[in-house]
This record gives C-alpha cells, structure tokens and sequence, in this order.
C-alpha cells in the first residue's frame, strides 16, 4: 500500500540518479533499450517534453522538432546542456509539480521518475495544461516483483541505497491516472533482461517478455496513458463518409437514403470499384439528381481492393472526422451516430465496429465466417494489446489528423493489407490511440452477393495476424 501525498519531501537523488546507479554505470545497455522502447511510439519530428531527463540522453535519442528537458540536478542540467548542443532540445531545472512549463506537447515522459515523486498524483494533474487531445504519456517504472534482486544489491554495494522510493504497482500507476484525469492506453512489463547481449537480449526482450505470465516479470513497469478530454463539440465538427461500392447497384438509393446527415456538414464519398454491373451508371445518375442533406462526390478507384479504394476516398475528403460505411449495408448506416458520439466525445479515438455483440440476422455471416471472425479478433487483441472484439466489420471512424498520421507510420508497416482494416488497426496502435468497439447490428445483405472468399482471403488475413506479431507485438 501507497501513499505518495503524506510523505516529507525526499532528500535523496530523483530519478535519474536511481537509473544511473542500476544500470547505466554498468553498461549503456539499459540506456539504449529505454530509447528503443520509447522510439516505438515516438517517431523523430515531433514535441517532446521529459520530466526527470537526467544528463538528456533519452530526449535526444528520440530526435524530437523541439524538446524540452526538466531536472532537479542543476548538474545534471549542465551536463546536458554541455553535452546536446544543438540538437534542438533545451534543458532546465525544475521538480514537478511546482515548476511550470508553457505550451502543449506531444509526448510526455516520465522514465522512472514516479519513484520519487512525494505527490503522484498532484504531478499528474499539473501535466494537464500541457496536453492537447493526442497527447500521450509515457511512464516506467521498477516492477515490484525486482524488489528482492534490487534489496540485495543495495545491501551487497552492487545499487546505491535510495532513502526514499514508491514501490508502485501497474494497477497502483492505473489508478493514479485515472484519478488524475488519464486514461491508460496501454501497459505492460519491459525489459526482461536488461544487458545488451546479442541474440539473448533481443530473443528475451521482443519474445519471451511479450508473452503472457512472462510479461509480468520484465524489469520495468511500461504505460501509455492519455488524456481524459471532449475532442470535439459535435455541432461544429463536420464527417466524411466514404462509402466502397463495387457491384452494389441495387444498393445506392438505400445508401442515400439511409446515410445520416451528422454534425456541421456531412459528406458522402462514394467510391466506385471496377463493377461487372452498372454501380457506376446508378451513382452517376443518382448523385445528379439528389436533393438531399449530404454534400455528395463520386470517384472511381485508381487501383483494386478494398484498401486502395478507402485510401482514395479518404484523400478526397474535407471532413474533420472519416469514417468508412460499406455499400453493402449489412453494418447499418443508421448506427453511424454512436460512432460520431464517441469520437466527439473523446471516449474513442478509433471507433471499430463490431458485429459480434449482438444477435445477427440468420444469413448475415456464414459459419466459417464466423469463426475466421473470432478467432482473427482474438488474435488482434493479442497483437495490439488492445481488447477488440471484431476486427473486420468495415465500419471505423476515426479522426482526418490521426489518419494523416497513420499514413506516416504505414511505411514502417509495408504494403501488405488489400482490405485496409489492418492498416488503420496497426497505425493506430503504432500511435498509441485508443481503439473501442461500438456494437452495430449486423443485417443481412438485400442485393448482390459477398465479395468476400472465405479461404484465399482467411489465408491473406492469417498471414498479416503473423505479419502484425513480428511488426507490432515482438517488435
């Protein structure tokens, strides 16, 4: 049990001391893994403040557009400002959460400083005012299975004896957030051998501490958080709704009829692909003589699959939030509105839809579908440590700047999804953003038939589960 506030002040080192004493005096090995986790999810360019920074290896490790370095070291500071000249980081001294910082960041790092904090909580309730919506928090700290090895050391002379330390829990960390207005995106153990040795290291650390149970035991306690805030009044926040249509000409009135009009203005894309029927002649005259809500345009894909014709539509697209509504119907588009909400609201910040909450129309989704279903959902919740119920229904939302994002990490990623589902789910993982399900009721398809082939495609989608383990889980 802790209690951070009640506590006096310490008199011993912060915790970049703590790090120092472990593991960097030994070796750079633990240094470097601590970039390369954080690197994961920090791509260079970016705004980057780091409180606790120590001599600034980490900051600048990260290659941030602006960064900024707070440590209550004055020597340390000095250190730092020595040795990172002109690498677009600047560095001061200060303690949380008495000394204050100006602007907003993108990420926020706390490398093992909870340790030391005497008020958690109270720091971090002042690192509110330095967040905008996607603002992500980064925090490690000393698992507390560690603690015998850690008292041993100290006691043999091996770790420098600390006079103050807040052995906290993952689940103790969790609660500090949410008390402070954070949501935790993401946590686990890291670092399950802390010591660069060739083939050891990355074989322990990228496998073995991945693993359930195992995940347990890594040396450090790793959570994203973000958070607690509106992202949008819905009033004033306008929807593309990019609509994939390839041999579904019975399904085009139904579309425009059905589509609500959302927001401040809603846009409808219809993308066409290729048909064998006449789709495109239907929409063609369709979007000619609508008199409806809907801002409407149409556009033929340049390319094939079910990716490149979302892709295509989400680059025509001026609304502040995307969202893909298939021209098959069978995820209704009067359930759209619980998407929207939850974006607006801050409680997602990647809808994903599932249809395998509630009941289903008897001929919705076959058998073997719906096993493929499951089992690929369970897979992906495991992939992106992310609980996700269904990971192909075609309806997700998400915000048009995340998306702009999104196609930055891709390349990390490969070219590898024709249907596109993997790509937003593994971008936004990459991100760190916060994926929900929003149940829909799936219905039966009214007109035409699947375009789906349940075993070339199950055998695509179970080479890019493999593919997102080794991209994103075992990275």
């Amino acid at each position: 049990m802790n209690s951070t506030s009640a506590v006096p002040s310490p008199a011993s080192p912060p915790a970049s001391a703590y790090v120092e004493s472990f593991a960097y005096r030994a070796q750079g090995s633990f240094r470097r893994q601590m970039a390369r986790l954080h690197a994961r999810f920090i791509p260079p360019g970016e705004r980057v403040l780091e409180w606790g920074c120590g001599v600034g290896d980490l900051l600048t490790a990260l290659k941030p557009g602006v960064g900024l370095g707070i440590d209550a070291e004055n020597s340390h500071i000095a250190t730092a400002q020595q040795r990172h000249a002109g690498k677009n980081c600047e560095f001061r001294a200060g303690r949380l959460p008495e000394a204050k910082v100006e602007g907003t960041w993108d990420h926020i790092i706390w490398n093992y400083l909870p340790g030391y904090l005497t008020d958690v909580q109270g720091a971090l309730e002042s690192l509110r005012e330095n967040c905008h919506p996607r603002t992500r928090l980064y925090i490690s700290s000393l698992n507390n299975v560690w603690y015998p090895l850690i008292k041993a050391g100290a006691a043999s002379g091996a770790v420098v004896k600390r006079e103050y330390w807040n052995w906290l829990s993952s689940r103790d960390l969790a609660n500090l957030l949410e008390l402070a207005g954070w949501e935790v995106v993401l946590s686990r153990g890291e670092q399950l051998f802390p010591f660069d040795v060739p083939l050891i290291e990355p074989f322990c650390n990228r496998f073995l501490a991945r693993l359930p149970g195992l995940q347990a035991l890594g040396m450090s306690i790793f959570i994203v958080a973000r958070p607690r805030v509106r992202f949008a009044e819905p009033a004033r926040t306008s929807l593309s709704v990019v609509v994939p249509m390839r041999n579904e000409e019975g399904n085009v009135a139904a579309a425009l009829s059905r589509i609500p009009a959302l927001g401040c203005r809603t846009e409808v894309i219809f993308v066409e692909g290729n048909s064998r029927d006449k789709t495109w002649e239907v929409l063609q005259r369709a979007v000619t003589e609508y008199k409806g809500p809907l801002q409407l345009k149409l556009c033929r894909q340049p390319g094939k699959g079910k990716w490149d014709a979302v892709h295509h539509g989400f680059k025509q697209a001026t609304g502040d939030i995307l969202v893909i509504q298939d021209g098959d119907l069978t995820a209704p588009p009067e359930d759209l509105p619980k998407f929207f909400d939850v974006l607006c609201a801050g409680t997602a910040e990647f809808a994903n839809g599932s249809r395998l909450v509630y009941p289903m129309e008897n001929q919705a989704m076959r058998f073997l579908n719906m096993l493929g279903n499951h089992f690929f959902a369970n897979a992906l919740s495991f992939v992106l440590s992310q609980r996700i119920k269904d990971s192909l229904c075609g309806t997700k939302m998400m915000a048009r700047g995340d998306y702009e994002r999104l196609l930055k990490r891709l390349p990390e990623l490969g070219d590898f999804d024709p249907f596109g589902d993997f790509n937003l789910l593994f971008g936004s993982a990459l991100m760190g953003l916060r994926i929900r399900d929003v149940p829909v009721r799936y219905k039966n398809r009214t007109y035409g038939e699947t375009n789906i082939s349940r075993f070339r495609h199950g055998w695509i989608l179970l080479q890019m589960t493999f593919f997102g383990l080794r991209k994103i889980r075992f990275r």
